[in-house]
């Protein structure tokens, strides 16, 4: 492999390692950077590369603007110009980070910006930025800059090859002096350009400058300029030498046989050798003076790490670097690079804080990205989440749903675990409601037991015993059948309830129809010569009740065999609840049960309402008529009810128009009847009837 060659490819595999830490280094914070690089093919293979990096990592570009080379001493003039504007271009720009990849003069060329603004105000806003620089930049400046302030370079972050300072290399710094080394004219030219001064043997004429002593002080110059210390590059020239020297000393070491045979072959010889040189740098391992350990690869490559620098500038022109990370590409993957934020020291612009550079300020939890369009994807909108949704982190790029057992929060920010929720006797309105039952059914059944009692008297026997005695009994099982509602439901109460809530409420209004058209059919017979006497009489009745309940049976029948009720969740109702509930299965066959029960208790209304006028000796048709208002009123109102309510509270209500209804029945129809036979039994007598 040529030298050329090789230093391309050290080159390729450093200008990697840089960019990878660039990328790391970036925070969330800092999304919308600058770039800016050598107009060269190095500056444009960083592009080529870099840009991938960054927007995989969330991260694009402000600008990118390309340094000119100066070629020609002519060409001064117009890349001033080009700079003024590039100066205009990054320092107007909102963004607070630059990442800098040019060669090691370009801080000279930086040092112009503030010379260089074509519109005055944009020199306010010189601090504003933070400087992100790669390994190849080091703070030189010209000669005659050496005295320029280098204020806007503080606070900035570079990569810097390892270096380490070297015995005794301060001391030969000092040690060097034209009038001791003559023979070197490159100090004596150094030295008239850095102390602006000429030495005696070198003057022409009359020059107005100082007169050079020779004994003037490296160390006085201002270290952007000159420093004392071991930088990086030449660190690696340094041990750059040393590794060819143990490369030729291994080499030397192994040449007494072949340097016998091949002796007097020179061109040969000297092929050969530089064939081994070049095989022998290859994995070279040492340590240098300054004990750390210097490895070559077997691609000829220098195995060390980057360190993480921190450049803190003072008004004497002076720096200080301060190690604040590092990389090492030998270490395991989680520390292969660290970075102390503490440590670092801001410009003052910052109020030593952390910088944020985004185009756009960070969406907040609750709300996601909508990228504007025609700008860069870090540029963007902060859109609410719509109904349903969360974003739980800063700048999501789209909302999401919480799973079936959450709901959002109020700020969409997160989800909060739904409650599970049904009707159950350890809650206040599940245990009010059966307490009810269990009343109502009691005084049912203390009715009951009161008609029985009491079942030779005459207005017991006169509203017909049989059917008094069902629709007691089916009033008792309504009353009881909304216990089935109450409690976690489960397959078999699912079944029931509504088809054992439609047959006993069937039942029970069949007898109160029974019972109207035999008071009208009772009213009839007692007319001279009617022909309706023969079908007056208990088979009437109950053909009646058993010809209506065989219908209902029918319905309920027809839906446990097509669609029928079953266990269900239901997840979107009521959104911070998980409501366990009944489906009823088929909607259609729910209100066709209810649909019939609507047109019974209609049917025994109107009958009633034409009978109420009746002789009160053979009527209860009054009693009816109310009780059956309040039965029609209470299902009228239930169906808007039943759908503008929703979970538990749609269960209470048919409970409640359930026992509403039955009260109803109960008290307007058995209420009179009860107080004549507990209180008034002096009025239970067939002469009291016949006179009335």
């Amino acid at each position: 492999m040529s030298q050329e060659k090789k230093g391309k490819r050290e080159m390729d595999g450093l200008l990697q390692a840089d960019i990878d830490m660039d990328v790391k280094e970036l925070t969330k914070k800092w999304t919308w950077i600058g770039v800016v690089v050598t107009d060269n093919d190095n500056g444009e293979r960083f592009l080529q590369i870099v840009m991938p990096l960054f927007s995989r990592s969330g991260v694009c570009f402000a600008f990118i603007q390309r340094l000119p080379k100066l070629r020609f001493v002519t060409e001064i003039n117009d890349m001033l110009q080009q700079g003024a504007k590039i100066h205009d271009k990054v320092m107007g720009s909102n963004t607070n980070i630059v990442v800098v990849y040019t060669e090691s003069y370009s801080m000279a060329y930086f040092l112009w910006f503030p010379y260089l603004s074509e519109q005055e105000h944009m020199t306010n806003n010189v601090n504003s930025k933070v400087w992100i620089t790669t390994s190849q930049m080091e703070f030189t400046t010209f000669v005659f800059q050496r005295n320029w302030d280098t204020g806007i370079f503080h606070g900035t972050i570079s990569f810097r090859i390892h270096s380490n300072d070297l015995p005794g290399f301060k001391q030969f710094l000092e040690s060097r002096n034209p009038s001791r080394t003559k023979e070197d004219g490159f100090i004596q030219d150094f030295w008239q350009q850095a102390f602006g001064c000429v030495f005696p043997d070198s003057m022409v004429g009359n020059v107005d400058r100082d007169i050079c002593t020779g004994e003037e002080k490296l160390e006085s110059l201002p270290e952007s300029f000159f420093e004392m210390g071991m930088i990086g590059h030449s660190y690696s020239i340094y041990n750059a030498v040393y590794a060819v020297a143990h490369a030729l000393h291994a080499m030397s070491s192994s040449r007494t046989d072949i340097g016998a045979r091949l002796e007097g072959e020179g061109p040969k010889l000297q092929n050969l050798q530089f064939w081994r040189l070049h095989h022998l740098l290859k994995g070279i391992s040492f340590n240098n003076s300054a004990g750390d350990k210097i490895s070559l690869n077997q691609n000829g490559e220098l195995v060390i790490g980057l360190d993480v620098i921190n450049w803190i500038m003072y008004s004497n022109q002076s720096f200080h670097r301060v190690k604040v990370g590092k990389m090492d590409p030998e270490a395991p993957l989680d520390q292969a690079f660290t970075i102390d934020e503490d440590a670092i020291s801001w410009h003052g612009w910052f109020n030593q804080s952390l910088p944020i550079s985004l185009c756009t300020e960070s969406c907040v939890p609750g709300s996601h990205k909508k990228v504007k369009e025609g700008e860069p994807f870090c540029c963007y909108d902060c859109i609410q989440c719509p109904e349903g949704k969360i974003a739980d982190q800063e700048n999501m790029n789209d909302c999401k749903k919480c799973s079936e057992k959450d709901y959002p929060s109020e700020g969409q920010n997160f989800c909060i675990p739904r409650i599970v929720t049904f009707l159950s006797y350890e809650e206040p309105l599940g245990l009010s409601l059966a307490f009810f039952a269990f009343s109502f059914s009691f005084v049912t059944a203390l009715v009951l037991q009161t008609f029985m009692k009491h079942h030779n008297t005459p207005i017991v026997i006169a509203n017909n015993q049989n059917l008094t005695y069902t629709l007691l009994i089916s009033l008792l099982f309504c009353f009881l059948c909304t216990l089935l509602f109450i409690g976690l439901p489960h397959k078999v109460t699912c079944l029931l309830r509504q088809t054992v809530f439609g047959l006993i409420f069937s039942v029970a209004i069949s007898c109160v129809l029974a019972k109207t058209i035999t008071v009208v059919m009772a009213f009839m017979a007692t007319r001279p010569g009617s022909s309706m006497r023969k079908w007056v009489g208990k088979r009437l009745a109950s053909s009646i009740v058993l010809s209506c309940s065989l219908i209902q049976g029918g319905i309920c029948t027809i839906w446990l065999g097509t669609s029928p009720p079953f266990p269900d969740v239901d997840t979107h109702s009521v959104t911070e609840e998980i409501i366990l509930e009944c489906n009823d299965g088929s909607v259609t066959m729910f209100y066709s049960v209810l649909g019939y029960m609507g047109m019974l208790a209609i049917v025994s209304f109107t009958v009633a309402f034409l009978a109420r006028k009746l002789p009160d000796s053979f009527n209860e048709a009054k009693f009816i008529t109310f009780s059956m208002l309040m039965f029609c009123s209470v299902w009228l109102l239930f169906v808007p009810t039943y759908l503008s309510t929703n979970g538990k509270y749609m269960v209470a209500v048919e409970i409640f128009s359930i026992l509403t209804s039955s009260i109803g029945l109960l008290v307007c129809i058995f209420s009179p009847k009860c107080y004549i036979i507990v209180w008034r039994p002096e009025l239970n007598k067939r002469e009291q009837l016949i006179r009335r």
